[in-house]
């Protein structure tokens, strides 16, 4: 954790609501997820979740991604890419991230349906156990032309 920002990202605000449904994506959205984990999972706000020993943030993450896959792929949605992390290469020096996932929903509708799924929100419990801070920032594809081809070679 950063030793300038004690914060911890967990869910999203009103307002971060509010400008999500305000930029108005047309076409597919990619979530870019950054996740810290919990050196043990805490599932006292969720105790019908808890397993019978305690067991660490990663694994509860595991067991969050077991139980979301289905409903991620029934809306439409897939798992692009999930990758252990650590700390930036640019960025903070005293930040690190346990694992970076990117996630595309087919579009913010399709995100929404997904995240309010009563399925899906009966293990949401296995996320809040696991994760100790997180980032989530929803991503718009742009056009890639040849000019950008050359210039991301910088």
């Amino acid at each position: 954790m950063s030793s300038t920002n004690t914060t911890s990202y967990l869910e999203p605000t009103q307002e971060a609501g509010r400008q999500f449904m305000q930029r108005d994506f047309a076409g597919p959205v990619v979530m870019l997820n950054l996740l810290r984990f919990r050196d043990v999972a805490d599932y006292s706000s969720h105790p019908e979740l808890a397993p019978a020993m305690p067991i660490s943030g990663a694994q509860a993450y595991e067991r969050y991604i077991e139980h979301t896959l289905p409903f991620l792929r029934a809306s439409g949605g897939e798992i692009l890419f999930l990758g252990e992390a650590g700390h930036f290469l640019i960025g903070p020096a005293d930040e690190r991230w346990d694992l970076v996932m990117l996630v595309r929903q087919a579009s913010a509708g399709a995100f929404l349906s997904f995240v309010s799924d009563t399925g899906y929100l009966a293990g949401l419990g296995h996320r809040s156990a696991a994760v100790e801070d997180s980032r989530l920032l929803p991503l718009s594809e742009l056009p890639f032309s040849a000019a950008m081809a050359d210039t991301a070679r910088l």
